[in-house]
């Protein structure tokens, strides 16, 4: 298990591409969490702790890939039919119990495990049946039908490598090697609270000033989204000590403190303060819209991610920085959600040297092919916008314009949320 090494967040300030903030992040974040053994049934999201090895063939012997009749080549004839005697039947789990003999066709039947000497299968549709006989038609290619040992997984072949999140055909390919328990790294521990005396809890009665707290219930739905236990600190008020209190009682029992908004240099915000007298925070000044200086810390040795106050710069800004953030604490090594390309259905005008998204949902033009349809408002507090849409458009640092037509990155919310 990892430790996260002292100012392990130390960063100068200047403006940083989004790609280097994430190459800083892989280089200085490790696991820091222990494995545990579950049983295969419960390994399906969580992170490999170690390499899976397969320990034998799958499958394990020749088999047929079809319902019909294995027989010699050799006893084929060459330019017309051939008429054997059907002496045998193979099903899958029960292998024919006698040795095998010249000019016979066996009846067999889809993963039944091939005897020794026939090398070739002919599927039943292809067959003519006479009574006791088969009529074989001129033409299939010797071992035609046959699967071989090890076709889908050789003894020794590694299935899965430690850091890989599990999906369920991992799960699979590790039953099918007779794997019944998985090492993986325990769950990252997370918790999460807000800060305002103007938030209230839903539910909760809202006087006039104050707000309904969706942030924290978004990034709770987000972390729980990648695996994380979540314990949910609730809404502290503007009180320094308040705020200690709870992040020093909250540091020993978690592996990472998220918040949204607080941390500026606002009177009331004082989240910044209680962070620095119990550990360290920079803010990470990121060429990004939307979403402004996120930031990270520690607190004790326990990762802090302060995310912007606004609900669409929260969630961009999660996606982008803290769930890698997590991922990595977790264990996970593949952390950069993949982009799709699509084609722009609308304009778009932006700051070189920045990276933008818009949100968009895609629709399909009358052809049928996809296209990316920008939301109508780019407000950073509009988070009805992240509800009407299904993802990103990722504009780089070096465009300056988006035409329509053109084609662009397409960043999932299905690909972020998990």
């Amino acid at each position: 298990m990892a430790q996260l090494k002292d100012d392990c967040f130390a960063f100068d300030g200047q403006l940083m591409p989004l790609a280097d903030a994430l190459a800083v992040l892989a280089d200085r974040l490790g696991p820091v969490t222990g494995t545990e053994e579950v049983p295969l049934r419960r390994g399906l999201d969580r992170i490999l702790g170690e390499d899976v090895i397969a320990e034998r063939d799958v499958p394990p012997h020749d088999n047929s890939a079809v319902d019909g009749y294995a027989v010699f080549f050799d006893d084929l004839e060459a330019d017309g039919e051939t008429r054997l005697a059907v002496t045998g039947r193979l099903a899958a789990g029960h292998p024919l119990d006698r040795a095998t003999r010249r000019g016979e066709a066996l009846r067999i039947f889809t993963g039944a495990p091939m005897p020794d000497g026939p090398d070739t299968i002919f599927m039943e549709e292809d067959c003519r049946a006479e009574g006791d006989y088969v009529v074989l038609p001129a033409g299939l290619a010797r071992g035609a039908n046959r699967r071989k040992a090890g076709e889908d997984i050789t003894a020794g072949t590694t299935i899965a490598r430690a850091g890989h999140r599990l999906r369920p055909q991992e799960i699979g390919a590790a039953a099918s090697v007779g794997r019944s328990r998985l090492v993986v790294y325990r769950r990252l521990r997370a918790a999460v609270f807000s800060t305002g005396d103007e938030v209230r809890d839903p539910g909760q009665g809202a006087p006039d000033g104050c707000i309904f707290d969706a942030n924290r219930y978004t990034v709770m739905g987000l972390l729980e989204g990648l695996g994380c236990e979540v314990t949910d600190l609730g809404i502290l008020p503007d009180d320094l000590d308040a705020i200690g209190g709870a992040l020093d009682a909250a540091a020993g029992g978690h592996d990472l403190l998220i918040t949204s908004g607080g941390v500026s240099a606002g009177e009331e915000d004082h989240v910044k303060d209680a962070v620095e007298a119990l550990g360290q925070i920079h803010f990470w000044r990121l060429a990004i819209k939307p979403g402004r200086p996120i930031a990270l810390g520690q607190v004790g040795e326990t990762t802090f991610v302060g995310l912007p106050g606004n609900p669409v710069a929260a969630m961009v800004t999660f996606m982008v920085i803290a769930r890698p953030v997590a991922l990595l604490l977790a264990g996970c090594t593949d952390v950069v959600a993949p982009r799709f390309p699509v084609r722009s259905g609308f304009d778009y005008h932006k700051k070189q040297g920045r990276r933008e998204w818009a949100r968009v949902r895609i629709e399909t033009d009358g052809k049928g092919e996809p296209v990316a349809m920008k939301y109508r408002s780019a407000g950073a507090g509009i988070l009805t916008s992240m509800v009407e849409a299904d993802g990103l458009v990722e504009l780089p640092e070096d465009m300056s314009g988006l035409a329509k037509g053109a084609t662009v990155d397409f960043l999932p919310f299905s690909e972020v949320m998990r």
